[in-house]
């Protein structure tokens, strides 16, 4: 089982609402364009957030998951009575499983972030003083 496509959903809402943009089961963007108007802004640049991995970082996002979160009941406190969540887990997988089936559902996710992943830092990340000496 995997989670649901993000972009078949959109193509899907799209052919719904708006079945005339479709020519041969594809979306006419053409038509898409006349159909939006002024909504379109092309040849002008806008300001975003920029950084190297971008587009692979969306086609991770697009991508559909294929593992399942398993509760573990022997492993928590108070199961039957709790209305709290601990789930681990790689932090975007974990959030596409959860986006379905929890959507308007859940008042706050904390997501602590990934820790000493060997990976190198743009930043020092190796304090070798001592507390005094840092605190000067």
């Amino acid at each position: 089982m995997t989670t649901p496509d993000p972009t078949d959903d959109v193509v899907e809402r799209l052919r719904e609402i708006a079945p005339h943009l479709f020519s041969e089961g594809r979306i006419d963007f053409d038509k898409l364009k006349e159909l939006l108007g002024g909504q379109v802004e092309q040849g002008t640049e806008r300001y975003g957030l920029s950084w190297a991995g971008k587009s692979e970082a969306f086609r991770n996002v697009q991508t559909p998951s294929v593992a399942t979160l398993l509760p573990m009941p022997n492993e928590s406190v108070d199961w039957d009575n709790t209305e709290n969540l601990i789930i681990e887990g790689d932090n975007l997988e974990v959030l596409k499983l959860l986006q379905k089936p929890y959507h308007g559902k859940v008042k706050m996710i904390y997501i602590d972030p990934p820790y000493n992943t060997g990976n190198e830092f743009i930043y020092p990340d190796n304090f070798r003083e001592g507390l005094q000496d840092y605190l000067r």
